[in-house]
């Protein structure tokens, strides 16, 4: 019997359609071994790190299966993923199979290692003909990355555990990219606006248009402002220029793991761990190449099949065969950009998620080998002739495609084009009204996680398998919250970042963690030990978290405002982070335990109020508590039992004095499981999806239970002027009544 042995059963189903019945093949379903979740027996420091594997729990039977029919086969083939984690995962299984020391230069006889980075019959039957051992400096590399970050984790997370909250962590790659959304966050809050002014003029031209233009400069001061309005309405107005030139839109390159990320997020409004689902599916399904990479090249072959494609479909004229250079300096492994298998399918996918993904691949795979778009642009220049002082000119300015390129195959990257009428110099212009519009300068903006993983990838903070992890993990650690796609740290959050700048601000640094990355490379190259990599780490990092164990508890987070008094005794408060995030104490505490919320409002403890149901899970009564975003229905066994019980509307058992936590009837889109319902936030009311925390989906106002019908997104209700409106605010329909560019 010969055995070929991937990490997915849906890899294994394709897979096994192209070996003709001569290899049975076998999934480990993932990672079959893994450091045991207590840390006390996991590394052996004293032993040079080495690590300690134990069979992942509910793996046992796979495990056994595996071994068995690794005992019965003549050939053992191991085809997992092309990167360090498919590497590691071929060892692991190589190790519980007793297939002989796979890290010696002669592994068993009937071991073989092959690779391949799409899942189609020729890529397959390739691999099988050039078959290799087990690379032994990628799976170390793996290894040295998991236990870095358990050593990293463990060790600083338990000191949070002691000097803030139990239960909080941080992370190696995780804790950085907290930093860098802190750092944004106190830019906002340090941020103070300044008004200006936007002067616009609406002419008629010699032939009866309407021209609107706007003042080349914005004033700071309202006298100013005036004076240019009232000067400009008694001037006579003129053009004083035509300026028309033409620019070139370059065709971006094929998708990365980050780039495709990014888009996903941008057009679709996808978070990157859906993203991801996505593509991983459509892997395996032989539709895409491998998604995990840093890579823009693509094979020649794959190449010349695009360029054909693009000649046959648009002509000759869009042409324009080009081979990407990949910018990443430690692009992975010789992988290739992702790109569809077969360019001529125009449609791949199981799912709705599926195909839009593959559509969003597909389009730029092909875009990145046709020509530039062409883009027309025109500048009106318009004087403002006055007696007196002079005012700043008026411009006007249009766009519009000329030639379209790759703009042909990618449509949702055009924009919209921007016509003005046609004019010569010295055309006098009628001027019909001018007006000012006060406006106020804005604080920078948050990141989304699309500008988050471009953040991270820009300094050098970890690598394409990770971004999905970082973001998910942020979430579930409640450091962020996600309204309306844009990351906001919470209080928590706050105080994390804050205790781990002040303490450990080398270890969560842009340089340490870029260079941590830049090692780790090394040992995959070979170029570097595993041992010396964790050593130079783990010896400072240790000593200087013992030097941080005498510290006290951060029980206070500095002292309230003088206005800011006791309700119950009226001495000062000091701030402090509870639960439910920054609230104000007594200073007195604990012989006074008056309290206000962030906003002055006294906070009273109330006694959780049995309803006279029991506990689905553990049978315990369940209660109606206070809660961070307003009353809920939840376990009276807390902490030991978690349960919540979904939001019911108006007719549950929730105070009527409370509003209303409304189902709509309307089916999450993101999991498929879930109802859109109701919820109060720290910004107001919002909609999500009734499985959360499994799934995190939320918009910003009611389902009308539509979809767009350009996007596919959920249709939202929206003002008395725009009654609906998409929920993607990428998506032209968000902003109906606005011309604006599209997202790319």
């Amino acid at each position: 019997m010969k055995l070929l042995i991937v990490e997915s059963p849906a890899k294994a189903k394709t897979i096994a359609k192209y070996l003709d019945n001569e290899y049975t093949v076998k999934s480990s379903v993932g990672h079959i071994r893994d450091l045991p979740k207590s840390n006390k027996n996991a590394i052996d420091v004293a032993r040079g790190f080495a690590p300690h594997y134990e069979i992942v729990p509910g793996k046992e039977k796979v495990a056994r299966e595996l071994k068995s029919f690794c005992k019965k086969a003549d050939e053992v083939v191991l085809a997992t993923d092309p990167d360090r984690e498919g590497e590691a995962i071929a060892w692991h299984i190589a190790e519980v199979c007793d297939l002989g020391n796979s890290a010696s230069k002669t592994p068993h006889s009937k071991l073989k290692r092959i690779v391949f980075h799409e899942i189609t019959k020729p890529a397959v039957v390739e691999a099988m003909q050039h078959p290799r051992a087990i690379d032994m400096d990628l799976k170390t590399a793996q290894e040295a990355r998991r236990v870095l970050d358990r050593l990293f984790g463990y060790d600083l997370s338990g000191l949070i555990w002691k000097k803030i909250r139990y239960g909080l962590s941080a992370g190696r790659v995780q804790s950085p990219a907290l930093r860098i959304l802190m750092e944004r966050e106190r830019d906002i809050r340090a941020f103070v606006p300044h008004t200006y002014w936007i002067i616009t003029a609406e002419t008629k031209t010699v032939r009866g248009e309407l021209l609107t233009l706007t003042a080349s400069v914005e004033p700071r001061d309202k006298k100013e402002t005036e004076r240019i309005v009232a000067a400009g309405s008694k001037a006579a107005w003129s053009v004083a220029a035509v300026e028309e030139t033409e620019q070139k839109r370059a065709a971006r390159p094929p998708f990365t793991t980050s780039t495709l990320q990014q888009a996903a997020s941008t057009r679709l409004g996808f978070t990157p761990s859906r993203t991801m689902r996505a593509a991983q599916a459509l892997y395996e399904a032989g539709r895409i190449t491998y998604m995990r990479t840093d890579s823009t090249v693509m094979s020649e072959i794959a190449r010349q099949e695009i360029v054909s494609f693009v000649r046959e479909r648009h002509g000759e004229a869009y042409v324009s065969p080009r081979q990407f250079k990949t910018r990443s300096k430690v692009a992975q492994e010789a992988h290739e950009a992702i790109r569809p298998t077969a360019v001529t399918e125009e449609a791949a996918g199981a799912t709705p998620d599926q195909k839009k993904i593959y559509e969003l691949i597909r389009r730029r795979a092909i875009a990145s080998q046709m020509a530039d778009a062409r883009v027309a642009r025109t500048k009106i220049v318009a004087r403002v002739e006055t007696s007196g002082e002079p005012i700043p000119d008026f411009y006007a300015t249009g766009a519009r495609v000329a030639f379209d390129g790759w703009l042909a195959a990618d449509p949702a990257a055009r924009g919209e084009d921007t016509e003005v009428p046609a004019v010569r110099e010295g055309d006098r212009l009628e001027l019909l009204k001018i007006w000012p519009l006060e406006k106020q300068t804005e604080p920078p903006k948050r990141y989304t996680e699309a500008g988050l993983i471009k953040e991270l990838e820009k300094r050098g903070i970890g690598r394409p398998s990770t971004y999905a992890a970082i973001m998910q993990t942020l979430a579930d650690r409640n450091y962020v919250e996600r309204v309306e796609r844009t990351l906001h740290p919470t209080d928590l959050g706050d105080v994390v970042n804050d205790f781990l700048e002040k303490n450990f601000g080398h270890y969560v640094s842009d340089s340490f963690t870029a260079e941590m990355e830049n090692k780790l490379d090394e040992i995959a190259d070979g170029k570097r030990g595993y041992a010396e990599t964790l050593s130079d780490f783990y010896t400072p990092f240790t000593k200087d978290v013992a030097a941080k164990q005498d510290t006290g508890k951060i029980t206070d987070l500095g002292k309230a405002p003088d206005d800011m008094r006791c309700p119950e005794c009226g001495a000062a408060m000091v701030l402090k982070l509870g639960r439910a995030g920054k609230f104000y104490s007594c200073s007195r505490f604990p012989e006074c335990r008056g309290a206000r919320t962030i906003e002055g409002d006294t906070l009273k403890k109330e006694e959780p109020q049995e309803t006279g149901e029991k506990c689905p899970e553990c049978g315990a009564p369940l209660v109606r508590r206070h809660g961070k975003y307003g009353e809920f229905t939840g376990c009276s066994a807390y902490p030991k039992c978690k349960y919540i019980k979904k939001d019911a509307g108006p007719s549950s058992s929730a105070d009527p004095k409370q509003p209303a936590h409304g189902g709509t009837g309307v089916k999450c889109p993101e999991c498929g499981k879930g109802e859109i319902v109701e919820r109060r936030g720290r910004f107001g009311s919002f909609y999500s999806c009734s499985e959360y925390p499994k799934c995190k989906f939320s918009i910003k106002a009611k389902p009308t239970g539509r979809t767009c019908p350009q996007c596919g997104s959920l249709m939202m209700e929206g003002t008395k002027t725009i009654p609906e409106r998409c929920s993607n605010k990428s998506c032209p329909n968000h902003n109906p009544n606005k011309k604006k560019d599209g997202p790319f």
